[in-house]
């Protein structure tokens, strides 16, 4: 049977999960990328990076996203959860706090689900390609919806 999650429910998953698809726009075509995010309860909003590419640019042009997280258990059993958001990018100050934040709430939940203790952002994130800056960017979150299937 398939539930409605409720917000508690959804931001929990978010909280609890490192890994999600990100959708976007580009040139009125729709793409879907996994990225590492780490979930900002305090500023109710998703935080990620990238290296500068064409998913940043599009997101530039269209601020409007959605990322989709899921927890598998079998066929019979899971939860998915559908988050709508707009694209901030960070500078400065604000995108090294963020980027620390990132790298602190990642190992943690890493630690708690998988047992393992990563020593850098390397080993649970996407290496920057070509050893530039990163464009860290914060996903506001606007509306957060949720299912889950259960016998």
């Amino acid at each position: 049977m398939i539930k409605e999650l409720n917000t508690k429910d959804c931001l929990n998953i978010l909280k609890n999960n490192y890994l999600g698809h990100l959708g976007y726009i580009c040139n009125g075509i729709p793409y879907v990328v996994p990225i590492t995010y780490y979930y900002d309860q305090e500023n109710n909003c998703l935080v990620s990076y990238s290296s500068e590419g064409y998913k940043i640019k599009a997101m530039r042009k269209r601020r409007t996203v959605s990322l989709q997280v899921e927890e598998i258990d079998s066929i019979h059993e899971w939860k998915s959860v559908l988050v709508h958001a707009s694209f901030e990018e960070l500078f400065q100050i604000d995108a090294k706090y963020e980027l620390h934040e990132f790298a602190k709430g990642i190992k943690s939940i890493i630690e708690k689900k998988e047992n393992y203790k990563p020593s850098s952002i390397g080993e649970f994130s996407t290496k920057l390609h070509g050893g530039g800056v990163p464009v860290v960017y914060r996903l506001k979150i606007g509306e957060v919806t949720g299912r889950k299937r259960e016998e």
